[in-house]
């Protein structure tokens, strides 16, 4: 038995209480042309005939007048039933979609509840169709991924995660380990047999293998959360080189004072833009110069500014045309390796150097170089599709969207797995290799839900829209 996020108890997927029949609105609250209320469980059908009257054919919309207790009209709309377990959540499910009046979606809630249902926690509905073998939960987690997108590049990590790739790549991963555990026990019982890999060289290596994999999907995973989270990029080089016209320019706001004054931003300052497939938070920062030349906050702010770029995931380095890179910003360069970088060569309408993009620079294999007016808007074009192209590949066009805690999960199992093949190697104990083995699969486990905990499901469905 499993007591669920919302509180009730469930066994084998299915509520012990038949009475408990939830409903929600699934869409936008506020006004609109059309408002969806979902209702599941068990006396899902009852409850909506008590408002909806007599319910059309399964899968087939039906015209129907909603009315409360009392007989009195408060909607009009179509009515759609889904018989479990071919539904969402794998119950009764009936859909009454009505008009997009805050009003009068509350009143057709209050007389589902009247009729006896109850409203809906956060993420019930996904919440049951996991406990209904409809969805794992990386699938779950999706549901939430997709409605969140907002760049199409996480939409599309949302939809892989959701058509089941990820859990399958998860649960087959524990399945090897679950086969390699069995080995290993057959071993300790039937040290005689041939068939297995007692010789420690080799189960190393098959212990390695797994590690592989783990870390593959670790790669495909933390992509995904990257596109939940938005690629953070920092604007760092010299004062009064364009940082601040280059964030307004890029983000398409005046976010940033511009002034032709020298150390005009003394924090950072943020701002969320488009690059490529992927939401991107630009930092602006603080001028980087000589420190005997700042004051007590200008050198705050150049701290502030060397932090940015240290956890920056692309770092814009701007400097003036006809300047070059000093000391510092050679540094800062050398320092984000591998991590992408773009030397921006601004105010190029007051040289004369011709605008573009470049490929790697002499700087090292991970920089690129553009040359721009954020004044003119002489090459920014060129930088946009370059900034966009580097973002996307650096981003990867097979990621999941994924959560820290699969990332966590992950990590746990690699260390287990680091564990299981250092015994392994030294060879000896072999029921120590598999007591990390199943440890590591626990860890993955948790990921699709094959081990769950009340507290995991807890904070997975609470962060859930009402209606999912």
């Amino acid at each position: 038995m499993v007591h669920t996020a919302s509180g009730r108890e469930v066994r084998h997927g299915l509520e012990d209480d038949d009475a408990d029949t939830i409903c929600a609105m699934a869409t936008p609250s506020g006004q609109g042309g059309v408002a969806v209320v979902r209702v599941s469980g068990s006396r899902a059908l009852e409850v909506a005939e008590e408002v909806a009257g007599p319910l059309p054919a399964p899968r087939e919309a039906g015209l129907r007048r909603f009315r409360d207790a009392r007989g009195e009209t408060l909607d009009h709309g179509l009515v759609l039933v889904f018989p479990g377990p071919g539904s969402y959540t794998g119950e009764d499910v009936v859909e009454l979609q009505g008009h997009g009046s805050p009003a009068a979606v509350t009143a057709v809630l209050e007389a589902l509840c009247a009729a006896g249902a109850r409203p809906a926690g956060p993420g019930e509905f996904s919440e049951r169709a996991f406990l209904n073998g409809r969805l794992d939960l990386t699938q779950a987690e999706a549901v939430a991924s997709l409605i969140e997108a907002e760049t199409d590049g996480a939409r599309r990590a949302a939809l892989r995660a959701l058509s089941g790739a990820f859990g399958q790549r998860v649960d087959g991963l524990a399945d090897r380990m679950i086969d390699l555990r069995a080995l290993i026990e057959a071993f300790l019982d039937f040290p005689e047999d041939e068939d297995v890999p007692a010789d420690p060289p080799e189960l190393a290596a098959e212990i390695e293998a797994l590690g592989s994999e783990l870390a593959e999907i670790r790669r495909r995973a933390a992509a995904g959360v990257r596109f939940g989270e938005g690629i953070r990029v920092a604007l760092v080089g010299p004062p009064n080189a364009g940082k601040s016209s280059l964030l307004n320019v890029l983000s398409g706001e005046e976010a940033a004072i511009v002034s032709a004054q020298a150390g005009t931003t003394r924090d950072v300052v943020r701002q969320w833009a488009a690059l490529g497939s992927r939401h991107a938070e630009l930092l602006d920062t603080a001028g980087l110069r000589d420190a005997e030349a700042q004051d007590e906050i200008e050198a705050e702010g150049a701290r502030r500014a060397r932090a940015a770029a240290s956890e920056a995931d692309l770092l814009l380095v701007v400097i003036e045309a006809g300047k070059t890179l000093d000391e510092e910003l050679r540094a800062r360069i050398a320092e984000q390796a591998p991590r992408p970088v773009v030397v921006i060569v601004n105010k190029i309408d007051a040289s004369g150097d011709e605008a573009g993009w470049e490929g790697e620079s002499e700087v090292g294999a991970h920089v690129r170089r553009a040359r721009v007016s954020a004044h003119t808007g002489a090459g920014i074009e060129a930088l946009r599709r370059g900034l966009a192209a580097l973002v996307d590949r650096e981003a990867g066009e097979d990621a999941w969207a994924a959560r820290h805690r699969h990332i966590e999960a992950l990590d746990r199992a690699g260390e287990e797995l680091e564990e299981a093949l250092v015994v392994a190697r030294r060879g000896g104990q072999e029921e120590l290799v598999a007591e990390a083995l199943r440890r590591a699969q626990t860890a993955l486990g948790e990921i699709t839900g094959r081990v769950s905990h009340e507290a995991l499901l807890g904070r997975i469905f609470s962060g859930f829209c009402i209606g999912k």
